[in-house]
């Protein structure tokens, strides 16, 4: 593919942009992170009606507005760039678990393009499901679930004697617990059943399990280009203002050189990200090996952009009051999420 975006889809990132830069600036990405819902509503009632985020990827037959999931990770890569909490990615992934069902559920897609926050927990190892009577039920407990105190639409795919199988939960009937975590903007959490009540959507959740493993891979490097791309621009605007010895520090040649390198890394990680959305959305032959090739390069790139950011900022970039310590915690965050580097490769060896 040509490594470039159309003139809609640089449209459709300059307006998010311009949204996030309005309504997610410092002082409000922190509020939103310590808030009781962990995010800004408004602001994800502005992503979903004016941007389309969480449509975007939903076909207009279920309710969506029927582009493809590569234009949803253009808008989680902003997220990203923004340091935003948003409930985006398990948005994201609810609605994709629900497509590679081999009948959608259109009752539970339309909500979810709609804004209605979903999660889907790959708990088969953990949580297990046996008949009772004509229905089902679930015992066990799924751990480190994305958004799984406020999700509203509940999926999760649970272990039978049959095999994998994906189940809706009404979240009444679940008992969700907020786990705190060092990156305060990533939402996780705990999620316990005991003869709860659910219903099956897919009996070999075998392919649906691949596909959120796979999109998840994708949409969590795209985040993690965001954040190293904002953590650049954070330093080089630092290293033009910030004087020593009577010059600004991005004179000094040492410096220009390890801020050149962290400039390679982002457009490389971006490329890397962009060619594993566009097979992911596709569902090209290559979306498995590049998506591995993505979550891998993205996240060791991340962090080492990252602990530069904190190195050129020198003493000030470990206080609370500034930003390159939310780059820091979201870089080791996003690094564990779906899979590590080292993981990664090792499938890609596989």
């Amino acid at each position: 593919m040509e490594f470039a975006l159309t003139e809609e889809q640089e449209e459709l990132v300059s307006t998010v942009r311009s949204l996030l830069t309005k309504r997610a600036d410092s002082a409000a990405v922190r509020a939103a992170s310590t808030s009781e819902s962990g995010h800004d509503p408004a602001l994800w009632q502005l992503l979903v009606e004016q941007i389309g985020a969480a449509a975007l990827a939903v076909p207009e037959a279920h309710g969506g507005a029927g582009f493809t999931l590569f234009e949803t990770l253009l808008i989680l890569e902003e997220v990203g760039r923004s340091l935003a909490p948003s409930p985006l990615l398990a948005s994201v992934l609810t609605s994709e678990a629900l497509l590679a069902t081999s009948n959608p559920d259109s009752a539970l897609l339309e909500p979810l393009a709609a804004g209605t926050l979903g999660t889907v927990a790959l708990a088969g190892d953990t949580v297990t499901a046996r008949q009772d009577g004509d229905g089902w039920v679930l015992e066990g407990t799924a751990t480190n679930v994305l958004e799984a105190d406020q999700a509203e639409v509940l999926l999760v795919v649970a272990g039978t004697d049959a095999g994998p199988t994906l189940f809706v939960v009404d979240p009444a009937e679940a008992q969700p617990t907020w786990v705190p975590s060092m990156d305060q903007a990533l939402r996780i959490g705990d999620i316990a059943y005991s003869a709860t009540p659910a219903r099956p959507l897919a009996a070999d959740a075998t392919a649906v399990a691949a596909r959120i493993n796979q999109v998840g891979a994708a949409a969590t490097a795209a985040l993690q280009v965001g954040v190293a791309s904002r953590a650049l621009e954070m330093t080089v605007a630092y290293a033009k203002e910030r004087e020593q010895f009577g010059r600004p520090i991005g004179s000094f040649q040492a410096l220009k050189h390890r801020m050149a390198d962290m400039l390679v890394q982002v457009e490389m990680s971006r490329s890397a990200s962009w060619a594993a959305s566009y097979a992911v959305a596709h569902h090209t032959s290559e979306a498995d090996r590049l998506a591995h090739v993505a979550k891998s390069y993205c996240g060791e790139a991340l962090e080492h952009v990252a602990a530069e950011t904190v190195q050129l900022h020198g003493g000030i970039a470990i206080t609370w009051e500034h930003d390159a310590h939310l780059v820091f915690k979201r870089a080791h965050a996003l690094g564990q999420l779906f899979g590590t580097p080292l993981a990664h490769r090792a499938a890609l060896a596989r």
